[in-house]
């Protein structure tokens, strides 16, 4: 290795992702180093499609797929699936997220990949999981939002609402995609350990659950709990703070930054307890104050006795802030319309850089020499390609 080197350079992947969960694990996989191959339909990625456009390039496909090649192969060709198995061959990890069921029908699913090459790492992420009754039940990240009791729980906490929310942020998708880099990459450890692959089975509702830390709980032990957070927004002369009171040192320090020690010997809020079923006493009695001052200065005030807090802000505001810049949160990515800015990977190594990109390939655009370089000749290569 030299300096240089990537953390997953010289490892291919066969990427068969599609829409968000499996194409965002797949980008970090290329960030990495490793060599993505993604294998689209003719039609391509429906994120292809997908806004923001600029001169048919589509800014969330690029976000999802920099530093991938295309190839384009109609799956429902004997010829393409025999390609697919030689590019098998040549490959270290494969990653798909299509319903259970599909892979299979293809002759593409992971015990016939493993008999071509046993060291294959095969992720698969799916709604609800590879086996089971709900296995075949389709799912996109709000349907598990809401069969999870992700968005019950997120309603729980807003008072006089019965209406749950419509969601935009998939969080499931991204949150099973980061899982999905896990399980390959602790598949990969083994595989130096026992030579052999295995198939990683990812499941979306699973993902989601365990982010239900407290519900979950609750949901066993048949724990009351009033529906009001001890958590944000408070109230300021011109706009909203969020707060969090995650610990007794910073209830009193949040009592010090108000100028109310007078609460930490108050019955109603001295303890956590007491505390939590009368927040709504403590959030009027806060605002009190709050509401005589700026976001700007009652930010200031908390973050003075170290409580920990943050003004609500906008993406574009959020994306301005120095520390952004500092830790190059946002890297340049460049398709066929030009240049611009899309997340970084999160994480940072002491020994080796990440690089994301910079090209986002267009449909197809690597078909002919990434099936020569699987060994396919010049008339297979053609007879696919048509």
């Amino acid at each position: 290795m030299t300096e240089q080197t990537r953390p997953l350079d010289g490892l291919r992947v066969l990427d068969f992702s599609t829409t968000i969960a499996g194409p965002h694990c797949s980008r970090l996989l290329a960030d990495m180093g490793a060599d993505v191959i993604k294998i689209e339909s003719p039609e391509g990625d429906l994120m292809r499609s997908r806004p923001v456009q600029r001169d048919g390039a589509g800014t969330m496909f690029g976000q999802l797929n920099a530093g991938k090649r295309s190839i384009v192969l109609d799956l429902k060709r004997p010829e393409a699936i025999a390609a697919v198995k030689k590019l098998v061959e040549t490959v270290d990890i494969l990653v798909e997220n299509y319903r259970p069921g599909v892979m299979k029908r293809l002759g593409l699913d992971y015990p016939e990949l493993a008999k071509i090459n046993p060291r294959l790492v095969y992720g698969a992420i799916s709604g609800y999981g590879q086996t089971g009754p709900a296995a075949g039940r389709p799912a996109y990240a709000p349907v598990i939002h809401a069969s999870t009791g992700y968005d019950r729980a997120h309603l729980f906490y807003q008072q006089g609402r019965e209406r749950p929310d419509n969601c935009g942020i998939f969080v499931a998708d991204y949150a099973s995609g980061a899982y999905a880099l896990g399980g390959i990459l602790a598949a990969l450890h083994q595989r130096h350990v026992t030579g052999k692959g295995q198939m990683v089975d990812v499941s979306m509702f699973e993902t989601l659950v365990g982010m239900l830390l407290g519900e979950v709980n609750r949901a066993q032990f048949d724990f009351e709990m009033p529906s009001r957070p001890m958590y944000g927004p408070v109230e300021a002369k011109d706009g909203y703070v969020m707060l969090a009171t995650a610990s007794e040192r910073t209830f009193q320090d949040m009592a010090t930054a108000a100028g109310r020690r007078d609460w930490l010997t108050d019955p109603r809020f001295e303890k956590y307890g007491d505390r939590r079923m009368n927040w709504d006493k403590f959030v009027d009695e806060f605002e009190a104050w709050s509401k005589t001052l700026t976001v700007k200065d009652c930010v200031a005030a908390l973050e003075k006795h170290g409580v920990p807090c943050s003004p609500y802000l906008t993406v574009t505001e959020a994306l301005q802030d120095p520390q952004v810049a500092h830790r190059g949160s946002l890297c340049t990515i460049e398709d066929s319309a030009g240049a611009y800015k899309s997340p970084a990977p999160p994480f940072r190594f002491s020994g080796s850089p990440l690089q994301s990109g910079p090209k986002v390939a267009a449909l197809g655009e690597d078909t002919r020499s990434v099936l020569a370089e699987a060994g396919l000749s010049t008339v297979e290569i053609e007879a696919l390609v048509k």
